[in-house]
């Protein structure tokens, strides 16, 4: 696998003009003190010469910075070579030093970290020179001030060099915080689409096993129901057909009546569990209140939903999932808690979905509750397995005389999820 060569990093304008402005104002400083330093025509001839050679050494830069950016051996010498021009321009005449100052803010860009503090000196050590008049000093008390500048000029170097420094590599660390930052929102969100995909996996094999539970169920109910309905009829006809007395007859033809309408009402009950028709022309809090509405007034016991947060659109499979829970709970309510008072809320909170049904009735010992059957009867058990289809839970508590509360928690799946 090959690197990417990292992009260079963005040049200041003022680098590729400015050494040239500064050697320029350097020149027109020196013309106009040229008399007043005591330059002779020895001295300007070699002034022009090396201000020539320091046009061609930035030039020549230039160039190098173009195809290889950053340090390099290539950039200390030339760092050196222009130091010396400026270096012997300012001992010819003080003003000068307008072009030696370019080294001050090269130094960090162009000279490997190692060296900065050696290339920041050797400019002190020009820049102090002009200060003071000029090199070589002359006499104690200008070397004594040589001396004095140059050392207050290291320390405001190495002060400032030392700030530049420390905002370098903050601005480094926060490029590396948001480049971290971004890699892991994009690991996040793979994580949240590999996440949205297990999802849709978990729906459909949901479905498929309600599916095959529904079928479970329909055929125990058929063999429970039906069946025995249908063999019980088929048996008081047989009676009908062989006994000769017309009351015994009619008697048991009421029966075969009997049975067959009951058999009616178990098939008719058998197809209204396929499928939760309340949720064909509503959403799951609409559904919940009219099925926890409809509930309380054909039992009698105060019934009331309470729903939380934001509600939002569910995947079918979701609310038809929460629904089933909701009326196998109020079934077993109305069957075995001899409640006087049953709450059912549907609460939205963030990624999940919790159904709390709570009842003050009898209670119960969930430990002595009978395992599930291999018929898939819809018991707690079956509560807790639709639950645990679309990934969610099922805790249940409740005592002996202080009632009971049920807790569905289910993630959170949107309809066009």
């Amino acid at each position: 696998m090959t690197k990417t060569a990292a992009p260079p990093e963005p040049r200041a304008s003022f680098d590729s003009w400015g050494p040239y402005a500064l050697l320029l104002a350097g020149v027109v400083a020196a013309v106009l003190s040229a008399r007043a330093v005591g330059m002779n025509r020895s001295a300007v001839v070699v002034s022009a010469a090396l201000v020539t050679a320091g046009v061609v050494v930035q030039v020549t830069w230039g160039r190098v910075k173009r195809s290889r950016p950053g340090p390099s051996r290539t950039g200390v010498c030339l760092y050196l070579v222009r130091w010396v021009l400026g270096f012997t321009l300012t001992w010819l005449n003080p003003f000068f030093a307008f072009y030696a100052v370019t080294g001050y803010y090269t130094a960090v860009r162009e000279l490997p970290r190692r060296l900065v503090t050696t290339g920041l000196f050797l400019t002190a050590i020009t820049m102090a020179g002009s200060e003071v008049g000029g090199m070589p000093p002359h006499g104690l008390v200008l070397w004594t001030g040589f001396l004095l500048v140059l050392g207050v000029n290291m320390g405001m170097v190495t002060v400032f060099t030392r700030f530049n420094q420390q905002e370098q590599d903050r601005a480094r660390v926060q490029a590396e915080t948001i480049t971290e930052l971004n890699r892991t929102n994009a690991a996040l969100q793979q994580a949240l689409d590999e996440n949205a995909a297990l999802h849709a996996q978990l729906l459909v094999q949901a479905r498929e096993a309600g599916v095959a539970d529904e079928r479970r169920r329909l055929a125990a109910e058929i063999h429970d129901t039906l069946a025995q309905g249908l063999t019980g009829i088929i048996a008081q006809l047989q009676v009908v057909v062989n006994t000769p007395d017309r009351d015994q007859a009619r008697e048991h033809t009421g029966r075969a009546m009997e049975l067959a309408r009951h058999s009616l009402g178990e098939a008719r009950r058998s197809v209204h569990n396929l499928a939760p028709v309340a949720l064909e022309h509503d959403g799951l809090p609409e559904a919940l209140k009219k099925t926890v509405a409809e509930w309380g007034e054909r039992t009698g016991v105060r019934a009331g939903l309470t729903i939380t947060g934001t509600a939002e659109e569910l995947h079918d499979e979701v609310s038809a999932t929460l629904l089933r829970i909701v009326q196998e709970a109020l079934s077993n309510a109305a069957r075995h808690a001899r409640a006087t008072r049953v709450g059912v809320t549907l609460s939205f909170l963030g990624e999940e979905v919790i159904l709390d049904i709570r009842d003050d009735g009898t209670g119960f010992d969930p430990r002595a509750v009978p395992a599930r059957t291999s018929a898939g009867g819809f018991g707690l058990d079956g509560m807790r397995a639709r639950a645990e289809r679309i990934a969610g839970s099922l805790t249940v508590e409740s005592e002996p005389g202080q009632g009971t509360a049920l807790s569905a928690r289910v993630p959170l799946v949107r309809h066009d999820q």
